[in-house]
């Protein structure tokens, strides 16, 4: 089985990159889990563009999402929402619809914010887009707040949203691998 955790965020140190590491000690044995880090590469849509070929940081992408089992988002806030890039990698990847890598994959969203809310608009946002391009959303989520202290120097995650992250981790397995425990 293999994951991919995709952030939202390009900050070299961002609270939800270090929250897609911390996913990754939950993933447990014989799961191959990779963090996708093309994200700034990603040109703007644009459909005219789309006709005349698909740029390489697209095709490589889509190739990512095609290969995983499952994906795992991790999206900051940005004015209460999705940050647009995140928004613009998604509409590259969602077309064609019929045959987009997201459909019918399994996703699961986790976020982290400066504020006290932890990304949740975000989060909900992001849900919505990912269920509109026909990928699977897992009803399960952490909103971390005030991430700088939750989230430790060296990016490890305060044991109880440490818990609640790995809950979320086997949710999203459990969608791809049913028999998958708590163990994990």
């Amino acid at each position: 089985m293999r994951v991919l955790g995709i952030s939202g965020s390009l900050r070299s140190g961002s609270h939800n990159t270090a929250l897609l590491r911390e996913a990754g000690r939950h993933v447990g044995d014989g799961v191959e889990y990779a963090i996708y880090d093309g994200l700034r590469h990603i040109p703007p849509f644009d459909e005219d563009l789309e006709r005349e070929f698909t740029p390489d940081p697209v095709a490589e992408l889509k190739r990512a999402i095609g290969e995983a089992d499952a994906l795992l988002f991790a999206t900051p806030e940005y004015n209460s929402s999705i940050p647009g890039h995140l928004k613009n990698a998604i509409d590259w990847v969602s077309r064609p619809f019929e045959s987009n890598p997201l459909r019918n994959r399994p996703v699961a969203v986790v976020g982290s914010s400066t504020g006290m809310f932890g990304a949740m608009w975000a989060q909900a946002e992001l849900r919505k887009v990912l269920a509109a391009t026909g990928a699977r959303v897992v009803d399960a989520e952490l909103a971390v707040p005030r991430a700088a202290q939750h989230l430790g120097d060296d990016g490890s995650l305060a044991d109880e949203l440490n818990e609640q992250l790995g809950e979320v981790v086997v949710a999203l397995l459990r969608e791809v691998r049913p028999g998958v425990g708590a163990a994990v």
